[in-house]
């Protein structure tokens, strides 16, 4: 087994493990033992009273985080005429096309989010064994396939996070570092919060948020759960 360290262990001793914390409570926390000698992010996971089992209750999506992320995203975008020239413009940090392609198959990925116009992705579609594994194949449903490459190139560099469904109904996401006053860090916990509302399926019955979710950072064994 491995040893604890004496950090950890003064982290878990703050914790009262059946409580239920109100959420600037368990922000303040979180905030207070993120001791780290680096920036913490700041993670978030909600059960969701869904079925991942069954394909119309996968959730799925992405949300601008008002405050953003605290990390600087870099983005590329696969597009070719007027839209690469917009895509530059936006702040799109690499552009291309069958050249991309080709650098990508080359192992050159130094970015953390794709862009596609829907034209790209007959070009796109044949990286799927690279990009799939990565997380970073673009997909219409988290508004990385789109026509308006500018405009989903603003968001990824404003603080868009993605989000979807794990095997057990849980959705993980970040919404900040344990830099971020508590203020910024509630109104982004807001943001998400409120995507995943809308984001409910039709489908999913009984009770859609449940109460065991939590707020923590890298921190092992830190996890925050909130009413």
């Amino acid at each position: 087994m491995a040893k604890v360290s004496k950090r950890l262990k003064a982290i878990r001793a703050t914790v009262e493990a059946n409580k239920l914390y109100a959420l600037d409570e368990a922000i303040a926390l979180v905030k207070k033992t993120a001791t780290a000698k680096f920036d913490e992010s700041i993670d978030v996971s909600f059960n969701l009273g869904v079925d991942p089992r069954k394909s119309d209750q996968v959730i799925r999506g992405s949300v601008v985080l008002p405050k953003g992320t605290g990390k600087t995203t870099r983005v590329a975008v696969f597009t070719q005429g007027a839209n690469a020239d917009a895509a530059k413009a936006a702040g799109a940090d690499i552009v291309g096309f069958e050249d991309l392609a080709e650098e990508i198959k080359k192992g050159n990925m130094d970015f953390d989010v794709v862009i596609a116009s829907p034209d790209a992705m007959r070009i796109v579609g044949q990286l799927g064994t690279i990009l799939g594994p990565r997380g970073l194949m673009p997909n219409p449903k988290v508004g990385t396939v789109t026509p308006n490459v500018a405009e989903a190139v603003k968001n990824a560099k404003a603080g868009q996070v993605q989000y979807r469904t794990d095997k057990a109904g849980i959705v993980h996401a970040t919404i900040g570092r344990a830099s971020f006053v508590e203020a910024d860090l509630k109104e982004n916990f807001d943001a998400l919060l409120d995507a995943l509302v809308k984001a409910k399926p039709a489908a999913a019955k009984g009770q859609y948020l449940k109460k065991n979710r939590r707020i923590q950072h890298n921190g092992l064994g830190c996890a925050r759960r909130y009413i």
